[in-house]
């Protein structure tokens, strides 16, 4: 990228403010959303603290005295620049059917090296001795879309027992699942994307092909192995005896095998390695010129919103009824609460205009209320707008708790037309090609969801509040999807209504959905505006790598 380009400046803009504050007229329902995100960051730090100590304090004493191996979190300090990484589903398999697996037994997430966002997939020995769950599949391949989606690089600290193999039927033989690991390495190598691999524990059975498909390798003496079936296999297979280091150690690898590429003393060692790997790639950062540091800092801080991101937690619907104008969640993530509002008087129940989140250009569109007929066919016009413009667009997701009921035939026809303009709608966001981000502040409910850029329609990156729900219909809306056939009935439906309440309740909270993976973690509101910056820095990393444009095939070892 020539000088020239890299000091090209974005168009000005002077959008109006959005004076949203808050009102005493509001003072009711934002103690009472602030009372529920209060009980909600309650559960939250409590589930954060059992994801943080991993498999134990037994199993930590185990791995770091007896096996002599660093901690996941500890070796991302080595590998990382910083601490400040933006970490995905990190409570990602707690409260599932075959037990809890903290962090889904590996950490992912986005952090820099060497000033590059890279993405990371590492193993957490201390869950169940690295084994592999089906839930640890679905993030690892989770973590590899994201490095697809926005270009970036990716790096695996691999320390795995292979699969669990009392759940193998849920691992090994679909499309998505065990196997789609090789395949996407070997996609994202032809894609150019760049692979990495750090061996510092066991990589036994299928975990044997991670680091031999990655491009380059580095691996850890003694701590370090690489085979399909360990020791116990072979001596009960051929009756020898042999150890791990010489069956598939460092030195057998890096020397006979020649399956790594890079040899290491000790953790410490590889990991500087491995920094280094990432210093070779073909990107081209900006540079920053420090002339300009003190007009930048003097910028950034004109630019944070006129309204505190701490009152947003009170602005976190618990739920529909309770939702305050979303106007007011807008001013408090925008810059200096800016906000050009778009089709301002036409569909008014959705929300759409552009804004700037820490200096980058975003289509902003949120639920204001039900998607309506009108509110549908201006957000299938703004997201195409946004498309043709190449703006990358931000969803802030609370729609109605059920589907509009029909009740005559006006009401027929308006919902037929609300129908078809959703429809169009949904085309519009599965086929734009900029960046999407979503945000659900709220509920996340039935086909509404979907015009909304929910889960299924592909978003770059997709988060929750504490508060958020995200079921078919709400709970205590189920109702009327129920027969009512006769009064004799009437007693069974209620029953069965208070019975789907109460799953409903249940699953639909943030927690359940973040525990199987149907997001990409749960945030703080106060810290949604950080994580938006985040985001689209990762997204916007993937113009700084030269030659991208030719396809080449993989990269084969000797």
């Amino acid at each position: 990228m020539s000088s020239a380009a890299r000091k090209r400046r974005a168009l000005r803009s002077a959008f109006p403010v959005l004076e949203q504050p808050l009102q005493p007229i509001h003072q009711h329902v934002y103690e009472s959303n602030l009372r529920n995100s209060i009980a909600c960051h309650k559960k939250y730090v409590e589930l954060s603290e059992k994801v943080r100590i991993g498999g134990g304090e037994n199993a930590i004493t185990r791995h770091t005295q007896r096996n002599r191996k660093l901690l996941v979190r500890d070796r991302l300090r080595l590998l990382l620049d910083d601490e400040d990484f933006l970490e995905l589903s990190p409570l990602a398999g707690l409260g599932l059917p075959y037990g809890d697996i903290p962090s889904a037994g590996c950490l992912t997430g986005i952090g820099r090296i060497n000033g590059l966002w890279c993405v990371f997939i590492a193993n957490d020995a201390t869950v169940k001795g690295g084994t592999a769950y089906p839930i640890t599949v679905k993030k690892q391949l989770r973590a590899q879309e994201v490095a697809i989606q926005n270009r970036l690089p990716c790096v695996y600290l691999v320390d795995s027992g292979g699969a669990f193999l009392p759940l193998q039927s849920e691992i090994f033989p679909d499309k998505n699942q065990g196997g789609r690991t090789f395949y996407n390495e070997a996609i994202m190598s032809a894609m150019k994307i760049p692979q990495v691999s750090v061996v510092c524990g066991s990589c036994t059975a299928g975990g044997a092909y991670i680091p031999t498909m990655a491009e380059e390798a580095v691996m850890v003496h003694r701590i370090g192995t690489i085979f399909l079936g360990g020791p116990p296999l072979v001596k009960a297979a051929t009756g020898e005896e042999v150890t791990p280091e010489d069956l598939g150690g460092a030195r057998l690898h890096a020397e006979v095998s020649g399956c790594v590429d890079h040899f290491a003393w000790e953790e410490k060692e590889a990991y500087e390695c491995t920094r280094n790997i990432i210093s070779t790639l073909n990107f081209q950062l900006p540079e920053e010129e420090e002339e300009d540091e003190v007009e930048t800092k003097k910028r950034k801080a004109e630019e944070e919103p006129l309204h505190s991101l701490e009152e947003l937690p009170g602005l976190a619907p618990r739920s529909y009824n309770y939702s305050l104008d979303v106007k007011m969640v807008v001013s408090r993530l925008t810059d200096g609460s800016r906000f050009q509002e778009f089709k301002a008087r036409y569909g008014t129940t959705l929300i759409t205009g552009f804004a700037k989140i820490h200096g980058h250009l975003m289509g902003i569109v949120a639920n204001n209320g039900e998607l309506s007929y009108e509110a549908a066919l201006k957000g299938s016009h703004f997201v195409q707008l946004c498309d043709q413009r190449d703006v990358p667009l931000l969803f802030l997701q609370n729609t109605s708790p059920t589907a509009a009921p029909t009740l005559s035939t006006a009401q027929a026809e308006v919902n037929s037309n609300r129908l078809k303009a959703q429809g169009s709608m949904m085309s519009a966001v599965a086929c734009a090609s900029v960046p999407k981000i979503t945000v659900v502040i709220g509920g996340c409910h039935g086909a509404d969801s979907y015009a909304m850029c929910g889960r299924a329609f592909d978003p770059n990156f997709l988060f929750l509040w504490p508060n958020a729900r995200v079921s078919m219909v709400a709970p205590g809306h189920c109702g009327s999807l129920l027969p009512s056939d006769s009064e004799q009935e009437e007693e069974k439906n209620k029953k069965q209504e208070d019975d789907l309440n109460r799953r409903l309740t249940k699953e639909s909270s943030a927690f359940f959905s973040s525990g199987r993976l149907w997001d990409d973690g749960v945030i703080l509101p106060q810290d949604t505006r950080k994580v938006l910056r985040d985001c689209l820095d990762i997204i916007k990393q993937q113009q700084y790598q030269l030659s991208t444009d030719k396809l080449k095939t993989t990269l084969l070892r000797v």
